[in-house]
């Protein structure tokens, strides 16, 4: 593997910038940066990094398809599709994301996830997000309704032995479980994360103390703040434990709520995430999601009642979306698309982060927000 070196790039770590800094990278690790020049012999691919900014790559924990793939496709064609095309979008880790579905297609999905091998210079996949079918009803946005089921360990048990310990996230409603499952999964190392619910401020606290940690795109599929009962949206405001999976699409949330989200939760708790489709980068039409056909127009992408289905968002235009917001910096940003989620799913130890010894998943932008390359572990994924 070629080692890499950036030179005199603005160096987004996780709390300060090292202005005109180089950076290098060995075997696909950082092995070294900082403001003082670094010497290397004459085997090294340089990278020009004057007026460009490196931040680390962007993680999306949620995320179901990409060019006409998806995770419940349950091929490796599909998964391979999703991690060659993100990097595009500055994306270098990602959990495939299934959904509410029959539990032998949910299998299918988990196996396949299991078996999957990746490529060299493509996203990482990380693992698996469990969205469904533990969720309510009520709030089960284009989650298929007669599929879906209460929290049940067994059920979950099978599906993680099939998956050979993938699953790192579940999205479930907690006002549904009566099987124990969320303390369950707390203690098995599992990310969960309250969603597609109609829990209220205090079944949220109560959630909490069993070991919820996370929020499943905010203010979608849930309930919203009322001035007798905050909602989960409230808990989210004011619960520090909490996570919250943000949709920046400004179709999901309206940029102003957008704006709210980030002033009253902070990029210290943010994650930004996609929720992608299999129709992100391709035509407005008609697509699958789950066996059911999904409009896409001008950037919106809904079943035929009107319910929203997802998006077809990059996570570098979700960036560019926070970044309107005057108060968010690209510290923030590193925030909310690589320490954030690195944290939340346990891989903060090797990615989400500029450190010496992680690795060496990067993304190279310019003033304006375009990206001129993403680096997979040490590898060029994609250049402009």
């Amino acid at each position: 593997m070629k080692k890499i070196l950036i030179q005199a790039a603005s160096l987004y770590t996780e709390q300060e910038v090292f202005d005109c800094g180089d950076l290098l990278i060995e075997n696909g690790i950082i092995t070294a940066f900082g403001k003082t020049p670094i010497k290397v012999e004459e085997d090294v691919e340089i990278i020009d990094g004057t007026q460009l900014s490196v931040l680390p790559g962007f993680i999306d924990g949620h995320i179901h398809g990409a060019k006409g793939a998806d995770t419940m496709d349950a091929t490796k064609q599909a998964l391979a599709t999703i991690a060659s095309v993100l990097p595009e979008e500055g994306t270098t880790s990602f959990l495939a994301t299934t959904m509410t579905q029959t539990h032998e297609q949910i299998a299918k999905a988990l196996e396949n996830i299991a078996s999957y091998k990746g490529q060299d210079g493509e996203a990482t996949l990380l693992g698996a997000h469990l969205e469904g079918p533990f969720i309510h009803k009520a709030k089960k946005g284009a989650q298929p309704e007669q599929y879906i089921v209460p929290g049940s360990i067994a059920l979950f048990e099978h599906w993680q032995q099939l998956a050979k310990g993938k699953i790192k996230t579940v999205t479930l409603a907690p006002e549904c479980d009566e099987d124990g499952l969320i303390p369950y999964l707390y203690e098995a190392g599992v990310n969960v994360s309250a969603g597609h619910t109609t829990a209220n401020y205090e079944d949220m606290k109560s959630a909490i103390s069993k070991g919820v940690r996370q929020l499943t795109h905010l203010a979608n599929a849930m309930s919203g703040i009322h001035h007798r009962d905050v909602g989960a949206v409230g808990a989210a405001f004011l619960l520090d434990a909490l996570r919250v999976e943000v949709i920046a699409d400004e179709v999901h949330l309206a940029p102003e709520m957008l704006a709210i989200s980030f002033k009253q939760i902070g990029s210290n708790r943010l994650i930004l995430i996609t929720d992608a489709m299999r129709a992100k980068l391709f035509p407005d039409g008609t697509y699958d999601l789950g066996g059911q056909g999904v409009h896409v127009k001008k950037n919106r992408a809904t079943l035929a009642d009107g319910t929203l289905a997802g998006s077809i968002v990059t996570m570098i235009d979700s960036v560019r979306n926070m970044m309107k917001i005057p108060e968010v910096t690209l510290i923030d940003v590193v925030k909310m698309t690589a320490v954030n989620p690195a944290k939340q799913l346990n891989v903060f130890d090797r990615k989400g982060s500029i450190q010496i010894g992680k690795d060496a998943d990067l993304v190279i932008i310019d003033d304006e927000l375009n990206i001129k390359y993403t680096i997979c572990q040490g590898m060029i994924a994609y250049k402009e």
